[in-house]
């Protein structure tokens, strides 16, 4: 299997020809949400049914359980402070991890109704919160705790950084999964996995224009359709290219969309991060397994 597949010229600007796949850790059930703590010099990611959270530390390569069980943990980010900061289906919720080593709940309801299951988090450059609350962790017991849904459908919301207040803000999708804001945070990128429940939904992420405030939004619009399996988790680049996932890659689109790369990968894919410390290291979880490729591109802020 090829380590790239390049579809356009931009791609290429944006591999190391000679840089490999690499297989660090396998042993998950289903792998998930990776996050880059600089200060630990590690990467921490889910693996969801075996409620755990994982560390690689890339000084000496090993690998660890950094907490269980967690409340089966989804999605992680940082926040301004470094702070990790977690989905829980378990907790339906969202916390954040505190130097005193507790986690502190952030939101765990909505206008009185308790939040389906965190799935995948960003924090915007003013400090607010947005995650995405599909039902994955309450439609079985398999990655958190089988319920119904309270509120009834699948939002965005948005965490207020002075107030702590909780609001919807994308309630158009099915299954609002993963999320990210183009590097000028004029956009919200938002995949939907409603056809893991809607047959013949698209399997897109859509595009969202933010208000100049940065607190509202407008309509959606299709940025790119996925062709194997479903978009998960991405992330975006100071360029702002979308780095996704997918059945059977990481797959690259131009800002403009197009689809201008793959790297391969031999698991479904579920997310990926930008780690190392010049950011260039892209930490891909798929499946059972942690990988990473050095790239030459870095997140916004690089």
């Amino acid at each position: 299997m090829s380590d790239y597949e390049i579809l356009d010229e931009r791609f290429a600007a944006l591999i190391i020809g000679h840089a490999r796949l690499e297989k660090l850790w396998t042993g998950c059930r289903w792998a998930e949400g990776p996050v880059y703590v600089p200060a630990a010099k590690s990467v921490l990611w889910s693996d969801i049914p075996n409620d755990r959270v994982m560390r690689f530390d890339e000084t000496d390569g090993s690998v660890s359980v950094f907490e269980s069980p967690c409340g089966y943990h989804n999605g992680h980010t940082l926040d301004q402070a470094g702070r990790v900061i977690a989905c829980e289906h378990g907790g339906r919720r969202v916390t954040r991890l505190e130097p005193d080593g507790r986690w502190s709940m952030l939101a765990d309801s909505h206008d009185g109704r308790r939040l389906n299951s965190p799935n995948d988090v960003v924090v915007k450059s003013d400090g607010s919160i947005w995650f995405t609350d599909p039902t994955y962790g309450i439609d079985s017991n398999y990655e958190g705790h089988a319920a119904a849904s309270e509120i009834g459908a699948s939002h965005v919301y948005r965490i207020d950084a002075a107030t702590g207040a909780v609001r919807p803000v994308v309630t158009d999708r099915i299954k609002p999964n993963g999320l990210a804001f183009s590097p000028d945070e004029s956009l919200l990128y938002v995949a939907d996995t409603g056809a893991s429940h809607v047959p013949g939904l698209p399997r897109a992420i859509h595009a969202y224009d933010l208000s100049a405030s940065g607190e509202t939004i407008g309509p959606a619009r299709t940025f790119a359709v996925c062709e194997a399996g479903f978009f998960d988790g991405f992330r975006v680049d100071r360029d702002g290219n979308v780095w996704a996932s997918s059945a059977d890659s990481v797959r690259v689109y131009a800002r403009d969309g197009s689809l201008i790369g793959r790297i391969p990968i031999p698991e479904i894919v579920s997310n990926l991060c930008f780690g190392g410390p010049k950011r260039n290291r892209l930490y891909i979880t798929a499946q059972s397994s942690l990988y990473a490729i050095y790239v030459n591109n870095h997140p916004p802020g690089w």
